[in-house]
């Protein structure tokens, strides 16, 4: 009976080891019931979703290419947090979906967000596909007039969010936080 309970006690241990819960340094998103994927089209016009990205570490960001502010700021940020993972880059996908589908073409996608690394992929799709799409994220964003028609800016959620490989949802990244506590939370998710 000894023998039992010690056998048993120790396959508990064994299983209590591989449940190691990550501790991560962004807002944890683990086990949330949204931001379940998209269908829009990259940069290059090829339909893709969050699938087309399975085995991969996955940063989604919703801008606009003439952002004055955050978005360049948030796109320098993670190219700065490519570098500093190294090798592990690699086994990461930036991908910038826009919010304004009526100037952010797919040619001005593909010169925009490869500029910051050619790794990263720019998405759009329809007015309504982008809707759609800030609604499973929960992204808030709304135009604000200018002096112009044309010279409207968008105000929007100003953070990013991660998948893990598998494409559930793990993270968002909150504005401004520095590379550092990025590059910490995508070496564990790559790790894992």
């Amino acid at each position: 009976m000894k023998k039992l309970f010690a056998a048993l006690f120790m396959l508990l241990a064994l299983a209590a080891c591989g449940d190691k819960q990550l501790k991560f340094e962004n807002t944890d998103l683990t086990g949330l019931d949204y931001a379940k994927g998209f269908s829009l089209n990259d940069h290059t016009g090829k339909p893709v979703t969050l699938a087309s990205y399975k085995g991969k570490v996955v940063v989604l960001f919703f801008g606009f290419t003439h952002c004055p502010d955050v978005c360049p700021t948030t796109m320098a940020e993670m190219s700065a947090v490519m570098k500093e993972l190294g090798p592990d880059a690699d086994k990461v996908q930036v991908l910038f979906a826009t919010l304004d589908p009526e100037r952010d073409t797919k040619e001005l996608l593909a010169q925009y967000v490869p500029g910051f690394d050619p790794r990263f992929v720019g998405l759009y799709g329809t007015p309504e596909q982008i809707a759609a799409t800030a609604k499973e994220f929960k992204v808030f964003y709304q135009k604000v007039p200018g002096r112009t028609p044309d010279s409207y800016t968008i105000d929007h959620t100003a953070g990013s969010y991660v998948f893990d490989k598998n494409g559930k949802i793990r993270l968002f990244l909150r504005h401004g936080g520095g590379p550092a506590p990025i590059v910490h939370d995508l070496k564990l998710l790559v790790a894992n």
